[in-house]
Protein backbone atom coordinates (compact mmCIF):
# COMPACT_ATOMS: atom_id res chain seq x y z
CA UNK A 1 0.00 0.00 0.00
CA UNK A 2 1.37 3.40 -0.93
CA UNK A 3 0.79 6.36 1.28
CA UNK A 4 0.13 9.82 -0.05
CA UNK A 5 2.85 12.37 0.53
CA UNK A 6 2.17 15.27 2.86
CA UNK A 7 1.11 18.13 0.63
CA UNK A 8 1.78 21.59 2.01
CA UNK A 9 -0.11 24.59 0.70
CA UNK A 10 -0.34 28.34 1.10
CA UNK A 11 -1.85 31.35 -0.62
CA UNK A 12 0.20 33.60 -2.87
CA UNK A 13 -0.87 37.06 -4.01
CA UNK A 14 -0.73 37.66 -7.76
CA UNK A 15 -2.06 40.14 -10.33
CA UNK A 16 -4.90 37.67 -11.03
CA UNK A 17 -5.86 37.34 -7.38
CA UNK A 18 -4.80 34.93 -4.67
CA UNK A 19 -3.41 31.62 -5.88
CA UNK A 20 -3.35 28.49 -3.77
CA UNK A 21 0.01 26.78 -4.24
CA UNK A 22 0.42 23.15 -3.13
CA UNK A 23 3.57 21.02 -3.17
CA UNK A 24 5.29 18.04 -1.59
CA UNK A 25 8.67 16.41 -1.97
CA UNK A 26 7.20 14.76 -5.10
CA UNK A 27 6.65 18.14 -6.84
CA UNK A 28 4.08 20.88 -7.31
CA UNK A 29 0.57 19.43 -7.06
CA UNK A 30 -1.69 22.42 -7.60
CA UNK A 31 -2.01 26.07 -8.47
CA UNK A 32 -5.58 27.21 -7.99
CA UNK A 33 -7.40 30.44 -8.61
CA UNK A 34 -9.65 31.90 -5.94
CA UNK A 35 -12.83 30.50 -7.50
CA UNK A 36 -11.42 27.34 -9.10
CA UNK A 37 -14.08 25.46 -11.04
CA UNK A 38 -12.46 22.04 -10.49
CA UNK A 39 -10.28 22.15 -7.36
CA UNK A 40 -7.76 19.39 -6.77
CA UNK A 41 -9.16 16.83 -4.32
CA UNK A 42 -7.71 17.28 -0.86
CA UNK A 43 -7.22 14.66 1.76
CA UNK A 44 -5.98 14.38 5.30
CA UNK A 45 -2.42 14.59 3.96
CA UNK A 46 -2.93 18.25 2.95
CA UNK A 47 -1.70 20.84 5.45
CA UNK A 48 -1.13 24.55 5.49
CA UNK A 49 2.62 25.20 5.67
CA UNK A 50 5.87 25.99 3.94
CA UNK A 51 7.97 23.96 1.53
CA UNK A 52 10.94 24.98 -0.63
CA UNK A 53 8.90 24.17 -3.76
CA UNK A 54 6.23 26.63 -2.66
CA UNK A 55 8.93 29.31 -2.45
CA UNK A 56 10.26 28.35 -5.90
CA UNK A 57 6.77 28.30 -7.41
CA UNK A 58 5.93 31.71 -5.95
CA UNK A 59 9.22 33.19 -7.20
CA UNK A 60 8.75 31.78 -10.71
CA UNK A 61 5.14 32.98 -10.87
CA UNK A 62 6.27 36.45 -9.76
CA UNK A 63 8.89 36.41 -12.51
CA UNK A 64 6.27 35.39 -15.05
CA UNK A 65 3.88 38.15 -13.99
CA UNK A 66 6.56 40.84 -14.13
CA UNK A 67 7.76 39.70 -17.56
CA UNK A 68 11.11 38.20 -16.54
CA UNK A 69 10.11 34.53 -16.99
CA UNK A 70 8.71 32.91 -20.12
CA UNK A 71 9.02 29.26 -19.02
CA UNK A 72 8.83 27.41 -15.73
CA UNK A 73 11.39 25.04 -14.29
CA UNK A 74 9.65 23.18 -11.47
CA UNK A 75 9.19 19.51 -10.65
CA UNK A 76 5.49 18.83 -11.22
CA UNK A 77 3.28 16.17 -9.65
CA UNK A 78 -0.21 16.54 -11.14
CA UNK A 79 -2.58 13.63 -10.55
CA UNK A 80 -4.93 12.55 -13.31
CA UNK A 81 -5.78 9.86 -15.81
CA UNK A 82 -3.33 8.84 -18.50
CA UNK A 83 -5.29 10.88 -21.05
CA UNK A 84 -5.32 13.96 -18.79
CA UNK A 85 -1.57 13.58 -18.21
CA UNK A 86 -1.00 13.45 -21.99
CA UNK A 87 -3.02 16.64 -22.48
CA UNK A 88 -1.24 18.41 -19.61
CA UNK A 89 2.15 17.35 -20.96
CA UNK A 90 1.18 18.73 -24.39
CA UNK A 91 0.21 22.07 -22.80
CA UNK A 92 3.82 22.50 -21.73
CA UNK A 93 4.88 22.43 -25.39
CA UNK A 94 2.82 25.51 -26.33
CA UNK A 95 5.36 28.34 -26.52
CA UNK A 96 5.00 31.55 -24.55
CA UNK A 97 3.02 34.12 -26.50
CA UNK A 98 1.39 31.56 -28.80
CA UNK A 99 -1.96 29.81 -28.79
CA UNK A 100 -3.31 26.50 -30.03
CA UNK A 101 -6.85 25.34 -30.69
CA UNK A 102 -8.38 22.36 -28.93
CA UNK A 103 -8.28 20.53 -32.28
CA UNK A 104 -4.55 21.25 -32.67
CA UNK A 105 -3.92 19.98 -29.14
CA UNK A 106 -5.98 16.83 -29.83
CA UNK A 107 -3.97 16.17 -33.01
CA UNK A 108 -0.71 16.80 -31.12
CA UNK A 109 -1.47 14.00 -28.64
CA UNK A 110 -2.55 11.62 -31.42
CA UNK A 111 -6.32 11.83 -30.82
CA UNK A 112 -7.52 14.20 -33.58
CA UNK A 113 -11.22 13.48 -32.95
CA UNK A 114 -11.03 13.98 -29.18
CA UNK A 115 -11.43 17.75 -29.05
CA UNK A 116 -14.16 17.62 -26.39
CA UNK A 117 -12.15 15.23 -24.23
CA UNK A 118 -9.11 17.48 -24.65
CA UNK A 119 -11.26 20.43 -23.55
CA UNK A 120 -12.43 18.50 -20.47
CA UNK A 121 -8.85 17.53 -19.55
CA UNK A 122 -7.72 21.09 -20.15
CA UNK A 123 -10.43 22.29 -17.76
CA UNK A 124 -9.15 19.95 -15.04
CA UNK A 125 -5.52 21.08 -15.34
CA UNK A 126 -4.31 21.34 -11.73
CA UNK A 127 -1.35 23.56 -12.65
CA UNK A 128 -2.66 26.49 -14.70
CA UNK A 129 -0.16 29.10 -15.82
CA UNK A 130 2.74 26.64 -15.35
CA UNK A 131 0.99 24.16 -17.67
CA UNK A 132 -0.46 26.93 -19.83
CA UNK A 133 -4.05 25.90 -20.49
CA UNK A 134 -4.81 29.60 -21.01
CA UNK A 135 -3.02 29.28 -24.36
CA UNK A 136 -5.74 26.97 -25.70
CA UNK A 137 -8.49 28.80 -27.57
CA UNK A 138 -11.38 27.97 -29.88
CA UNK A 139 -10.73 27.12 -33.52
CA UNK A 140 -12.25 30.48 -34.46
CA UNK A 141 -9.87 32.31 -32.13
CA UNK A 142 -12.51 32.81 -29.43
CA UNK A 143 -11.48 32.70 -25.81
CA UNK A 144 -13.28 29.74 -24.32
CA UNK A 145 -13.71 28.44 -20.78
CA UNK A 146 -10.95 28.82 -18.25
CA UNK A 147 -10.82 27.79 -14.58
CA UNK A 148 -9.69 31.26 -13.57
CA UNK A 149 -12.41 32.97 -15.64
CA UNK A 150 -12.23 34.55 -19.08
CA UNK A 151 -10.95 37.93 -17.80
CA UNK A 152 -7.97 36.12 -16.27
CA UNK A 153 -7.39 34.16 -19.48
CA UNK A 154 -7.45 37.41 -21.46
CA UNK A 155 -5.05 39.02 -18.96
CA UNK A 156 -2.56 36.14 -19.26
CA UNK A 157 -2.69 36.11 -23.06
CA UNK A 158 -2.27 39.90 -23.19
CA UNK A 159 0.65 39.64 -20.75
CA UNK A 160 2.33 37.20 -23.14
CA UNK A 161 1.53 39.30 -26.20
CA UNK A 162 -0.71 36.60 -27.67
CA UNK A 163 -3.62 39.06 -27.78
CA UNK A 164 -3.62 42.79 -28.27
CA UNK A 165 -4.24 44.64 -25.02
CA UNK A 166 -7.92 45.43 -24.45
CA UNK A 167 -8.85 49.03 -24.78
CA UNK A 168 -10.67 50.65 -21.94
CA UNK A 169 -14.15 52.00 -22.64
CA UNK A 170 -14.01 55.56 -23.86
CA UNK A 171 -10.44 55.33 -25.15
CA UNK A 172 -10.66 57.39 -28.33
CA UNK A 173 -7.25 56.28 -29.53
CA UNK A 174 -7.78 52.50 -29.20
CA UNK A 175 -7.24 50.56 -32.37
Amino acid sequence: MTTSPTVLFRLHDSPVGPLLLAASDAGVHAIEFDAQRHPVPRGPHWRHGDHPLLDATAAQLDGYFDGRRKAFDLPLAPRGTGFQQAVWHALASIPYGQTRSYAQLAAHIGHPTATRAVGAANGRNPLPIVLPCHRVIGADGALTGFGGGLPTKRFLLELEGALPASSTPGDLFAA
